[in-house]
């Protein structure tokens, strides 16, 4: 049987009404998006279903919708594919803990509450510490840093296909456009985001995050999930705990993790989550690795007539 791996979206994936198709048709995914009724606040699903979109882009709605989102969509095509199995899974940023609740390393509602504070805790560090993210187009991880280093930033991401992204603050974007145009980088594009992700910046949401990732009942998974910090599988219950805290102020590794995956054998990639990102980046990275995406019921559908039999 052809070995499968599963992708979890990160930030920035969100859309409004993602999902309203998924639980009008499916029980299972229904009581996953429902599950917000207990932990997140009482707007939360009519934000999801109807916005506006100002509401689910704030980090606090939109690391927990992505989460629900993610596992909906996995229950969908568990419901249409009894038979359907997986052999490893990785998510970008906050998709390593919709992984990690793919792999059950801790409950669907043992993996929402610690989504929801770390949403709530990285919202207030951006109002804290006003930062921003730079991507540079035409780099690799040794120019990337050469011009962190130079504009006092730091790596964030390392998405592959040529594309790495810093975190910086705010009042430095220009310096850090300055200093990548001087060391060669074809393009640098400010994002529109709330903050400096994965940086320093994001210490206090670090913290505060500790505690609840101390308590939080988790077990090794008997599947790999790829760790962002670390680029490859986590391999105890230790490492998985501080491996998910590292990644908020760490550097996502993500192309290590694709290439990880390629060399462990996976054949294909299943992405649950809107808009393909994680998709398109596969196919830079591994071109020969099919990666299928799908963030709707239709497109799962059709994902699901496609897997390998």
């Amino acid at each position: 049987m052809p070995k499968i791996a599963l992708l979890f979206s990160g930030q920035g994936a969100q859309r409004v009404g993602m999902g309203t198709d998924l639980a009008a048709a499916s029980p299972a995914a229904r009581k996953i998006l429902e599950l917000s009724n207990e932990i997140l606040p009482s707007d939360f699903l009519t934000v999801l279903r109807s916005g506006p979109e100002e509401t689910l882009t704030r980090t606090a709605y939109c690391q927990p919708a992505l989460y629900l989102h993610g596992l909906a969509l996995l229950s969908v095509l568990k419901e249409q594919k009894p038979d359907f199995t997986f052999d490893a899974t990785a998510g970008l940023s906050l998709g390593e803990f919709t992984a990690h609740a793919a792999a059950g390393t801790f409950s669907t509602t043992e993996g929402l509450r610690l989504v929801a504070q770390r949403g709530l805790l990285m919202e207030k560090a951006c109002a804290q510490t006003k930062g921003a993210m730079l991507a540079l187009l035409g780099a690799d991880e040794a120019l990337a840093s050469r011009v962190a280093q130079e504009s006092g930033w730091e790596v964030a991401n390392l998405n592959g296909g040529g594309q790495v992204v810093l975190s910086g603050p705010a009042e430095k974007v220009e310096a850090a456009q300055a200093a990548a145009k001087t060391a060669g980088v074809k393009r640098s594009i400010p994002l529109k985001v709330a903050g400096a992700y994965h940086s320093s910046l994001m210490k206090s949401a670090k913290e505060g995050l500790t505690q609840a990732i101390e308590k939080t009942s988790l077990k090794m998974s008997s599947l790999p999930v790829l760790s962002n910090f670390l680029g490859r599988p986590t391999s105890s219950e230790a490492e998985i705990r501080s491996s998910l805290l590292d990644q908020v102020t760490g550097t996502v590794r993500w192309e290590a993790c694709i290439l990880q995956l390629a060399k462990s054998g996976i054949h294909h990639l299943i992405e649950l989550g809107p808009g393909g990102v994680l998709a398109g980046l596969a196919k830079k990275i591994v071109p020969d690795l099919p990666c299928h995406s799908a963030g709707t019921l239709a497109e799962l559908e059709k994902v699901i007539h496609e897997l390998p039999r």
